[in-house]
Formats: C-alpha cells, sequence, structure tokens
C-alpha cells in the first residue's frame, strides 16, 4: 500500500534530500561541539551554525543574526519569550485559538501574577484586530499570538496587530509554527518583536529544532543558564546574543539539516511553495465540500488560511476515521484536540475533537484525489 502523507503540520515529510545529506556528513565528517575550543573540527561545526542562522536571518529579514538564537523547538522558544518578559501584574493578550505552547505557559503565569485576556475569534478561527485594541489595558506589556491556526489554517492579521501592539507600547510576539517557510515572514514590516519558530514543519528540517527572533535592545531573561563556550571563567550567564540564550551543547547535526531545508525554501522560493499548497488545499476543500455528511471548519478559501483542513464526519468519532484513513487507504492525518482546546473551544468540537489534513509541498493533485475518494466511500459506507 502506498502512504499519503497528509500530516503536514505536525511534521513535514519528506524532507528535501539535501537535508538527509547535510544531517548524515556532519555525523560523519564532523561532529564535534562548536564553541568549544578552537581546534577545526569545533570551527567547522562552528560554521554550521553560522551558516543557519543568516539563512534563517535573511528568510525573516533580520539585519543582525546574532539576534536569533536557536532552541529544541518552538515550544522552548515560547517559553523563553512570555517567561522571560512577562512579570507578575502585567497583562497579556492573547487569541481564542492558541495552541498548548502558549496556553499552558500562559496558565502558570497566572498563578504567579500575570493577568490575561483572550480575544475571541469567530467561528471559523478568524481575529477582527479591533477586538484586539479594545483588549488593552494600562498595564498590558504583550500580545502573544499564533500567525496562522494548526486545526484551521486561518492566516490572523499580524501585521496590524503587530502595529497597535507598538502603538500601546507592548512587546508582539508572534507563534510562526504554522506559517515559517510557507508564508512570507518579515519581522520590520510585521512589527514583530520576538518571533517564535520550529525547524521541523514549513522550514523542512530535522525535529529537535527551532529558534527565536529577540528584537535588539529588548531585555529578556534566558530560560536556563550553563555552559557557552564563553566567558567561562564568570560564574554569570554572558549578556551578549546568541550566547545569552544557547547554554549547553546544541544540536548541530539538526541544525545543518535546518540550514539545508531553509536553503531548499529559498531557492525553490516561497511563493511558488505557497501557491502549490493553495492549489492542494483548494481542492481538497472542493472535494470535501461535495461530501454529505461532512463538516469542515475554517475559512474554506486557501486565501485565508494555510494547508490545513479539518473536518468531522456526522456522529463518526474523529479517532476511529483516522484508523480507518490509515489502515485501509494508507493516508496519514491526525485527529483528537491537537493540542488546542481553546482553539476547539472556539469552534464548538471541544468534545469531539476533529480529523485534520494538512498537504504540503512534496503532495499532488493525485493524492489530493485519493484522499476525496476515500472520505467519498467512508461516508457511503456508513449509509
Amino acid at each position: 500500500m502506498n502512504i499519503i502523507y497528509m500530516d503536514n503540520a505536525a511534521t513535514s515529510w519528506p524532507k528535501p534530500e539535501t537535508v538527509y545529506q547535510a544531517v548524515d556528513q556532519f555525523n560523519r565528517k564532523m561532529g564535534a561541539n562548536p564553541g568549544r575550543g578552537s581546534n577545526h573540527k569545533t570551527l567547522e561545526a562552528g560554521g554550521v551554525l553560522l551558516e543557519t542562522r543568516e539563512a534563517l536571518a535573511e528568510l525573516f529579514n533580520i539585519n543582525d543574526s546574532s539576534c536569533l538564537v536557536f532552541t529544541a523547538n518552538v515550544t522552548e522558544s515560547l517559553n523563553i519569550g512570555l517567561k522571560g518578559w512577562l512579570n507578575p501584574g502585567d497583562h497579556v493578550i492573547i487569541s481564542g485559538m492558541e495552541h498548548n505552547a502558549v496556553a499552558r505557559p500562559i496558565s502558570s503565569l497566572q498563578q504567579s501574577g500575570v493577568e490575561v485576556s483572550v480575544v475571541p475569534c469567530d467561528e471559523r478561527g478568524r481575529l477582527d484586530p479591533h477586538d484586539v485594541e479594545l483588549a488593552f489595558r494600562d498595564n498590558t506589556t504583550m500580545v502573544c499570538m499564533l500567525h496562522a491556526s494548526n486545526i484551521t489554517g486561518t492566516i490572523m492579521p499580524i501585521a496590524e496587530i503587530g502595529k497597535i501592539a507598538h502603538q500601546n507600547e507592548a512587546v508582539f510576539m508572534v507563534d510562526a509554527a504554522q506559517t515559517a517557510g510557507v508564508l512570507p515572514l518579515n519581522v520590520k514590516a510585521q512589527n514583530i518583536d520576538l518571533l517564535a519558530f520550529t525547524g521541523h514543519k514549513g522550514l523542512m528540517g530535522p525535529q529537535g529544532t527551532g529558534g527565536l527572533y529577540i528584537r535588539p535592545g529588548l531585555k529578556i531573561r534566558p530560560l536556563i543558564e550553563g555552559g557557552t563556550g564563553s566567558l567561562s571563567e564568570h560564574a554569570y550567564q554572558p549578556e551578549f546574543m546568541p550566547d545569552r540564550f544557547e547554554s549547553g551543547t546544541p544540536n548541530t547535526p539538526g541544525i545543518a539539516g535546518l540550514g539545508a531545508g531553509v536553503r531548499f525554501i529559498m531557492e525553490t522560493g516561497i511563493e511558488q511553495i505557497r501557491r502549490h499548497e493553495q492549489e492542494l488545499t483548494d481542492r481538497l476543500i472542493s472535494g470535501l465540500q461535495e461530501i454529505r455528511g461532512i463538516s469542515l471548519y475554517g475559512p474554506g478559501d486557501s486565501r485565508q488560511q494555510t494547508a490545513v483542513i479539518s473536518f468531522n464526519i456526522e456522529d463518526m468519532d474523529c479517532g476511529e476515521l483516522s484508523f480507518l484513513l490509515d489502515r485501509k487507504y494508507g493516508i496519514i492525518t491526525r485527529s483528537g484536540l491537537h493540542c488546542a482546546p481553546l482553539a476547539h473551544r472556539t469552534l464548538g468540537t471541544l468534545r469531539q475533537g476533529a480529523c485534520r489534513f494538512s498537504p504540503g509541498f512534496f503532495n499532488t493533485r493525485e493524492d489530493i484525489d485519493t484522499v476525496i475518494k476515500a472520505v467519498h466511500e467512508i461516508v457511503d459506507g456508513r449509509r
């Protein structure tokens, strides 16, 4: 049975061949710890970090690549931003579509006296910037928001919201887990102070990679402290970037793969990637809309969403549906609450969850047609 992978919102697969090669080459031919000593292998490993950091800076229009720090994933990046900026008595604004990577740290911070406002979204996951503006208080110090939903794909108006945040002297942090490598990101044009991203989704890198852009001059407390290979004679953490936030041995093989993924995106063109995923999205939505008994969630228009389509079949359990698609048709999906109960509450699917298709750049129109046919057969078999 051929496998049709439709779970790119969880992690992209397959990766470009150059990503596999970069990881393998590092493990076989370099293998050193960057920043620890001055031997040639250590310097080569440090070069891997620098090249990837600079490629990411170019992709996100970041002037100084040292303002971009590597993390294990977007969750770590978000925790650094939230816990490194917010203090007891501060007020933070989030949306009603946030992932638990934001919702859970926020809940923890509430226990220590941080105040939170959740701005509601409509039934398709869309956010009105005016509602964000109305949520500001005198003690609002941050707006933290995803760029696109991992359930509906709904794209948020981040540039406008960032402008509102700055007009109110608040820091703007963006969770780009679903959009880095898929939608254009420009930290200056979109008024972004903190940009959190993961490497293993749209950036096509390995798992265990991610990063955080921190605007120059922004004083963020590090989440962890330890060995950096710099200022080793001192007991205190270095103040300069990126060492302030990069303690311990980095995932250099993974970062080598991430760099290859970013280079693939830049060589292919993010516009081409976006156009292809839009074509697949519209084709899938159109096909599913023709099937009786299907409930679709989200905008239903690739101009307003990423390649993420969640749905249910009447009273069928979404886990059973995902299992059947896998075992009978070889179609890999994601079911359940997708680590985003806030969003499911917004959509009215908190109790039942949903089944999610998320095609990627390496999927084809034939894949989409096969998926639609499979859903047709499952629905027809229940009548």
